[in-house]
């Protein structure tokens, strides 16, 4: 880990010039944030063209600590240059960052997004993960990408978060929050390191829907349909619907389906006294937290969203087709032999 001041270093030049030289007359975003993680090569080079870019171009870098520490980054803390770049902590990027460009997968802009939500600062995903849903700028293509963004080239859309909240009564009986938490993509109620299943009832807006067996219950927003959801056999919901839906995981029972429910829904989970096993709760694969029997499981719409920032052709459907293999050629479905 490097020892470093809250202050604005300079950038240390890297010895190699980029082949093409594009430049920016002039940008729609001044302060531009840059988050990544450590542990994987690919982020760190990422990360180092992103600096260089962005200096060449005269934009003023915010750097978050986490990510200035990250061994291979260009910076050098000996010196401070007002105009370069300014390391802030990360819970802060929404504060100094008129846009936030996330390198990494689905899970790095899940991380930022909880943080962003509500600040109105939009998020720009660089993928270099597997899938990269939310992760929309092709890392081959980033210098053009990235100059048509910052010339106004751009779309957004808005993606509501859920908030889970644990309720339950304290030691002398009154109610009390235990846990709460948000989530861009899922919330996950699971049997953590149990082979048993989860005996639960489920009611939405105050109304039983059923009492279920299961290997546990996935509670995801739009966003979250093509992911977790989808591998218990949710829907693909649009990310412009108003929607949660609510996928069991191994139900013990051959007709329980997904359902789709109003994004205004209040959903309420108690784990019946009988129940077995422990079961636990999780935020977009964050930390589980344990769920008791006298407890209560509520979620919510968070209210707050996050803004994500596409590139200009860039679309849901498109995602599906090339993140799901949905493009096929036409010739494998032609019928008219030569």
């Amino acid at each position: 880990m490097k020892n470093f001041r809250y202050d604005t270093p300079t950038l240390i030049y890297p010895s190699k010039t980029m082949t093409t030289v594009h430049t920016l007359t002039r940008s729609h975003f001044k302060k531009i944030g840059l988050i990544g993680r450590a542990g994987k090569k690919s982020i760190t080079t990422t990360l180092n063209q992103l600096i260089e870019l962005l200096h060449r171009w005269n934009l003023l870098t915010i750097i978050d600590t986490s990510t200035a520490s990250i061994e291979g980054i260009l910076i050098d803390f000996n010196h401070t240059d007002e105009h370069h770049i300014k390391i802030v902590p990360r819970w802060r990027m929404g504060e100094y960052c008129d846009l936030v460009i996330v390198v990494g997968g689905d899970g790095s802009i899940l991380q930022a997004g909880s943080l962003l939500a509500g600040t109105g600062v939009p998020v720009l995903g660089v993928n270099r993960g597997r899938l990269g849903f939310l992760a929309d700028v092709n890392p081959d293509k980033l210098e053009e990408q990235l100059l048509q963004i910052l010339q106004g080239n751009y779309h957004t859309d808005e993606r509501f978060l859920l908030k889970m909240q644990i309720l339950g009564q304290d030691d002398y009986d009154k109610p009390c929050v235990f846990h709460e938490s948000f989530a861009l993509n899922d919330v996950v109620l699971h049997a953590g390191k149990s082979v048993h299943t989860i005996d639960f009832n489920l009611k939405i807006d105050n109304v039983a829907v059923y009492r279920q067996h299961a290997d546990g219950l996935i509670i995801s927003t739009p966003t979250g349909s093509t992911a977790y959801s989808l591998s218990a056999g949710g829907p693909i919901i649009h990310p412009n619907l108003d929607a949660i839906c609510l996928a069991p995981m191994h139900p013990h029972t051959l007709s329980s389906r997904p359902i789709v429910v109003t994004g205004t829904s209040k959903i309420s989970i108690n784990i019946n006294k009988d129940n077995r096993t422990q079961p636990m709760v999780s935020s977009d694969g964050e930390a589980s937290v344990p769920l008791k029997s006298d407890q209560t499981l509520l979620i919510t719409k968070h209210d707050k969203s996050l803004i994500l920032l596409h590139p200009v052709g860039i679309d849901f459907y498109q995602a599906c087709r090339t993140k799901l293999n949905w493009s096929l050629y036409s010739e494998e479905f032609s019928l008219i032999e030569d």
